[in-house]
């Protein structure tokens, strides 16, 4: 009785597990009806497995097919089919798929009830594509099933790479009406990446721009990728070169890492976002490289391995890269991380089920193809909206150039006529003094004159001392320029330098009736050290005008500031007139050379317009600043800010 238990416990599984259709029976997953026995060492054979002891190792699959991630160890299959029909005289043809291309190693075993089971075919990618039954990217194997015949399936499968194991089966002509629906998904999946990388090839021989370059690398390696791993490539590409088979799919992978990493540099300019987000994507870059370099050289299971760790990482940290580089203002990061979001999810799909923690199906298994294509058309349209911000900066920058043009062109003109004005202006101020001097010699020569003879020679002298004054102004202007102007830095009186100006403009001031007034704050020290000549120029220049424009009031000179420390001083030196003022300029305009708010032929105040031009550029020379404000019929106001240092102990005032 003991031994009929023992008999009956070791029998069990395999009653347990026996499958049966008939001839209306299209497909049938049989993975709830397969028992598998996992023989780490790879050492059990047929005989081994199929003895009593070796079935009572068997186990019922927990899912719908053997999902071991990357496993070293053989796994061993298997199913007991009956084919029963309901019409004796049915006939047809049975197959046993394994829906798996990149197996290493798949070998078949069948028994009939009364036989023993013995080795029908052994194929797998390790093998030329011709040692395969039926020529088909899946594993195909002819049953041979007889009506009210039973057999049992042995499956042995082998892999360095992930281990997957899903088993169906098929009526001949239910797979031959199955196969257009899969061909079309693979058909349109390869066919978008087809389209879009000539697409951007045209867009690349076009425009010339290295981001497209990468796309289309990266396109170019993740296309023949999926080719790899679907058994398109062994079947078309490379049947008789099973390394390659294997060794392409890690290294296809990783160098589409490595284009794709460079690709986001080039689009997001992440050099320019800083390292700390370009760091990473150069990290990927290298590790790509490594992989690719080991998957050439060592066992390709282990850089498949690396490999799906590094999409792992790659994909979300890629995402996080274009998040950060959206809120930092890059528009065209909006469809890159669309894309990214898309192949994120396929990705870690189909990686999850690699690993074993997904049950293998057809959303599982073509995942990462599917979330491809999502992410290339997303990742066009990217590069086109890059493209169409690219035009609307350059129509900017063309607008923009455009009104820097109109404005430069007006600059020049006004700049024309101010010289045009200037030259007239210029013939006009050195005939008036030079007619004074030739008509005072010519009245001194005249007789009778000798009792006038004085006031000929004064006004004579009056006029050339006008016509020294006009061409030193352009002189200094045009030594200014030229930059042979340098600050003399020596002691001077700071009193002394101010009556010097109110002796030399008081005349002309009480001549047209104006009061002349000089007001300097009493904390002041008088004892500085700069340049007072330059300093004197200015204030002559600010001085010259307010008599120019002034016809009656007064004119002030303020002098104020604050000792910032021990030796510096900050001077404020006002120059106030109530005379015609002027509108509101910009600096820019009033200071500019020749420039005159009455720039007219007839104009009633004369003058070059020059004078604030040689006290701005001056004032500058010395480290100071010049500055306005004025209204017309209130007068104007001018300051000039400099910091100056205290004279030393000891040293006497030049002026």
């Amino acid at each position: 009785m003991r031994f009929l238990l023992t008999l009956l416990f070791m029998l069990l599984p395999m009653l347990a597990g026996a499958v049966e259709f008939d001839e209306n029976t299209r497909s049938l997953p049989l993975g709830p009806a397969t028992q598998v026995f996992e023989d780490p060492t790879g050492t059990a054979t047929i005989e081994d497995v199929s003895s009593p002891q070796g079935a009572a190792k068997f186990r019922a699959l927990d899912a719908g097919s053997l999902n071991a991630g990357y496993s070293r160890s053989a796994f061993w299959l298997k199913v007991q089919l009956t084919y029963s029909p309901t019409n004796p005289v049915a006939s047809a043809d049975w197959l046993l798929e394994l829906a798996y291309p990149p197996m290493d190693h798949v070998d078949l075993y069948l028994a009939s009830d009364t036989g023993q089971p013995s080795l029908t075919w052994k194929t797998g990618d390790m093998l030329p594509f011709q040692s395969r039954q039926i020529k088909q990217n899946n594993y195909l194997f002819d049953l041979n099933l007889k009506a009210n015949q039973s057999k049992t399936a042995y499956v042995r499968v082998e892999s360095h790479g992930s281990m997957q194991a899903p088993l169906n089966l098929w009526a001949s002509h239910a797979y031959i009406e199955e196969q257009p629906s899969r061909l079309y998904i693979l058909g349109m999946i390869y066919g978008v990446l087809a389209v879009m990388l000539v697409y951007n090839l045209f867009i690349y021989l076009s425009v010339r721009d290295t981001s497209y370059l990468y796309y289309i690398l990266y396109i170019s390696c993740f296309g023949l990728y999926q080719v790899s791993v679907n058994g398109a490539g062994i079947e078309f590409l490379w049947p008789d070169d099973p390394w390659w088979a294997n060794t392409s799919t890690t290294f296809l992978i990783a160098a589409a890492i490595l284009f794709a990493s460079q690709f986001a540099r080039k689009f997001l300019q992440t050099p320019r976002l800083g390292f700390w987000m370009d760091g990473p994507l150069l990290l990927m870059m290298v590790c790509a490289a490594v992989i690719m370099v080991l998957s050439l050289t060592m066992d390709y299971g282990i850089a498949l391995r690396l490999v799906t760790a590094l999409v792992l990482i790659f994909t979300p940290v890629i995402l996080l890269i274009g998040i950060v580089a959206w809120l930092k203002g890059r528009r065209v990061a909006r469809y890159f991380i669309f894309a990214w979001s898309a192949f994120l999810i396929g990705g870690v799909i189909n990686a999850t089920m690699l690993l074993g923690h997904l049950p293998n199906n057809f959303w599982t298994m073509y995942a990462s193809q599917i979330g491809s294509v999502v992410e290339v058309a997303l990742l066009s349209l990217a590069l086109a909206d890059r493209i169409n911000t690219m035009r609307e900066r350059q129509a900017q920058i063309m607008a923009q150039s455009s009104k820097d043009l109109e404005k430069l062109n007006q600059q020049l003109a006004v700049s024309n006529r101010l010289k045009d004005e200037f030259l007239a202006t210029l013939t006009h101020e050195l005939r008036t003094p030079m007619n004074g001097v030739i008509g005072s010699l010519e009245l001194m020569q005249m007789e009778g004159a000798e009792d006038d003879i004085e006031l000929y020679r004064q006004t004579a002298a009056d006029s050339a001392q006008n016509m020294m004054g006009i061409v030193n102004g352009i002189l200094t202007l045009t030594e200014l320029q030229a930059g042979r102007i340098s600050v003399q830095n020596e002691a001077f009186s700071l009193r002394h330098l101010l009556f010097q100006v109110r002796s030399a403009f008081e005349p002309l001031a009480r001549s047209k009736a104006l009061t002349l007034s000089v007001e300097l704050a009493e904390h002041l020290p008088d004892s500085l050290q700069g340049d007072a000549l330059k300093l004197r120029e200015c204030l002559d220049c600010l001085m010259d005008n307010a008599v120019k424009f002034t016809k009656v009031g007064s004119i002030r000179i303020r002098v104020n500031g604050q000792c910032t420390d021990a030796h510096h001083v900050r001077l404020l030196v006002d120059v106030i007139d109530t005379g015609i003022g002027f509108n509101r300029l910009d600096e820019e305009t009033l200071y500019a050379n020749f420039y005159q708010v009455d720039g007219s032929m007839t104009r009633e105040y004369g003058g070059l317009g020059i004078g604030l031009a040689i006290c701005r550029q001056l004032i500058e020379l010395q480290g100071g600043r010049l500055s306005h404000q004025s209204e017309p019929g209130n007068g104007s106001q001018f300051r000039l800010s400099l910091d100056v240092v205290r004279a030393k102990e000891g040293k006497s005032a030049v002026i």
